[in-house]
């Protein structure tokens, strides 16, 4: 692969692969032996349920990106653009869920949350983006 950006949302892809399908393993264990820290707030589920869901997802994401990149995106100061953008999101919005289970209390999620949403306009802006540059037909 001699592009660059398609090497880093590759290496991204299979590093966020890497980290949150095991922590879905995790949770299942956790589950499966009533852990207190777990059973004990609900938001602490399902906030590490959506970090292990969007992490493994936007894994996936950033793999499709590392192999359709540049038949996408065909300029490459763009395609480099879209992947740090891509990068940036998928890493920022499942930490943000997985912080935001952290250190939680009375229902709210603590300030990490904040990440998501960040990470989310990223994303969307990746996204759009790259559909702006894909070749017309």
């Amino acid at each position: 692969m001699n592009d660059p950006a398609a090497q880093r949302a590759l290496n991204t892809g299979w590093l966020l692969l890497a980290v949150y399908l095991p922590l879905g393993l995790t949770l299942e264990a956790l589950h499966a032996l009533k852990v207190q820290v777990y059973f004990g707030s609900e938001l602490r589920r399902e906030l590490w349920t959506l970090a292990h869901a969007h992490g493994t997802l936007l894994g996936i994401l950033c793999l499709v990106f590392a192999s359709l990149g540049d038949r996408a995106v065909a300029d490459t100061s763009r395609r480099a653009r879209v992947s740090s953008l891509l990068r940036s999101g998928a890493i920022l919005m499942p930490l943000g869920f997985l912080f935001g289970g952290i250190l939680n209390y009375e229902g709210d999620p603590s300030l990490a949350i904040l990440l998501v949403p960040f990470g989310g306009v990223l994303l969307a802006t990746a996204l759009l983006l790259a559909a702006r540059s894909a070749p017309r037909n």
